[in-house]
């Protein structure tokens, strides 16, 4: 799987798989991709940061990644 998914890659993914499920943004099926929505946090709406943050740090345990950005850990408290 390439770093961009097409608009038929991206449908064909399961709600599970996204950052926020409920809007299918930030899709993180594999660390390309965790690495991404890490790199596009500040694009996230305020009021939703905090689920975001913790859907990364959930999906970089899974992929092996380490996450780094103070800021993602801190809304990840919240």
């Amino acid at each position: 799987m390439s770093d961009i998914l097409n608009e038929e890659e991206r449908e064909e993914l399961p709600d599970s798989v996204y950052g926020l499920p409920e809007r299918r943004e930030y899709p993180m099926p594999d660390a390309a991709h965790v690495r991404a929505a890490e790199a596009y946090f500040r694009y996230c709406p305020e009021e939703l940061k905090p689920k975001l943050a913790r859907a990364i740090l959930r999906f970089a345990n899974e992929y092996g990644v380490d996450v780094q950005s103070p800021t993602i850990l801190s809304y990840a408290q919240e």
